[in-house]
């Protein structure tokens, strides 16, 4: 008898990729409520700059940049991208401290490598990003749930992060402005748990991948590198996607200090070798070129949410609990089923893909996140309505 090999539990045991489950129940919509209306996904919703395009048509053509590069990356990248990061904190930030990444998803997944191992933990912040969750299922470190309200804005706690603090807990993760709920945390909420991580001897990992659209008036969202010892527990996952419109070109960062950083390198070496050079050659003339480009965009994204929470307001059975930039939080109404349930029938029924906040940790089942960031006002203006058919009976 012939014994069929099997992928490993831990990957078995991981959730499937979201996004594609909720996309392929719209498979089945038939067109009754108008186009579908596709809010699954963090995408930006303006294309990227022509200049920014043409560089990276010329850099992919380039012989020099097809071999292989720094495994930390290009220093002419790496010290734009730390010179803004100077500019927006406050304190220095150093070439040194930057590597380039191959997106922000591999950013945290490097990162969790270096910093805890199999069968030890890192603390979440719930609602938490699914993708977070996942990576460390597949690396076989615990997530160990850190329950925010909506009561509080979804901001976590730090005391009781404190009181749920166990040992072998190596670091805490925080996502600021947060995906899935927008939430956009105080600095001193920033402060104080990076003040726990320190006296606990853990990492506080904080992943800015929408730190170019915080709140108007809000230009630096905590004040952790100009600590003088910020190198010692502090590590800032970054991402160029959103604030250049170039997902598929695969750039992020991961900003930390030596120490960590010369371990991290290992990560970097066997995971990707080196990030896409063709990418890093465009974006070294992009983040200083493009920063009023990018302050243009965060106006019209902080345009789009008003849009889009004034539209909402036609829907008061749909209470927005928490809604950044990109991204609305929902509260389901009473009579409408558990987020599951609710998303296929609004993807099926309805053409409205969302997603279940259900797939954002424990305790979110009668939450829906949509990310509005890519659609134009008067698409966003039909969500109300498409909404309101959560509540009808099923159309035969």
């Amino acid at each position: 008898m012939t014994t069929l090999p099997r992928p490993t539990a831990r990957i078995r045991s991981t959730e499937t990729p979201p996004i594609p489950a909720v996309r392929a129940w719209a498979q089945a919509y038939d067109g009754r409520a108008g186009k579908a209306i596709d809010l699954t996904q963090a995408v930006p919703g303006y294309p990227a700059h022509p200049e920014l395009m043409k560089r990276l048509a010329e850099a992919a053509g380039s012989l020099a940049n097809a071999g292989y590069g720094p495994i930390q990356g290009e220093m002419p990248l790496r010290e734009a991208f730390a010179a803004d990061l100077t500019a927006q904190y406050g304190g220095p930030v150093g070439a040194a401290d930057v590597a380039i990444t191959a997106g922000g998803n591999l950013a945290f997944t490097m990162a969790m490598t270096t910093a805890a191992g199999t069968g030890e933990a890192v603390m979440l912040p719930t609602p938490w990003y699914f993708n977070h969750r996942m990576a460390l299922e597949m690396l076989g470190i615990e997530a160990v749930p850190l329950p925010c309200r909506a009561e509080d804005g979804f901001v976590p706690d730090p005391a009781l992060a404190a009181a749920l603090w166990k040992p072998g807990i190596k670091a805490l993760v925080l996502v600021s402005p947060n995906n899935p709920t927008g939430a956009c945390y105080p600095a001193a909420t920033i402060q104080a748990l990076a003040e726990l991580c320190r006296t606990k001897g853990a990492f506080l990992i904080i992943d800015e991948t929408y730190r170019d659209f915080l709140p108007e008036g809000l230009d630096s969202p905590h004040d952790l590198l100009s600590a003088p010892d910020w190198r010692d527990h502090v590590v800032q996952l970054h991402s160029f996607s959103k604030s250049y419109c170039v997902p598929g070109h695969r750039a992020g960062a991961i900003v930390a200090g030596g120490a960590f950083r010369d371990e991290l390198a290992k990560a970097i070496d066997t995971m990707q070798i080196c990030a896409p050079r063709p990418t890093q050659a465009a974006l070294a003339w992009a983040v200083p070129a493009l920063k009023a480009w990018r302050q243009e965009n965060r106006a019209l994204m902080a345009e789009r949410a008003r849009v889009f929470r004034a539209a909402m307001a036609e829907a008061p059975a749909f209470p927005i609990e928490a809604q950044g930039a990109y991204f609305t939080y929902l509260r389901l109404p009473e009579g409408a089923p558990d987020a599951v349930k609710a998303a296929e029938k609004l993807a099926i029924e309805a053409g409205l893909l969302c997603l279940p906040g259900s797939f954002f940790g424990p305790g979110q089942e009668r939450h829906l996140r949509l990310a509005f960031a890519n659609a134009e006002a008067e698409v966003l203006r039909e969500v109300p309505g498409r909404l309101a058919k959560l509540l009808a009976p099923a159309l035969a």
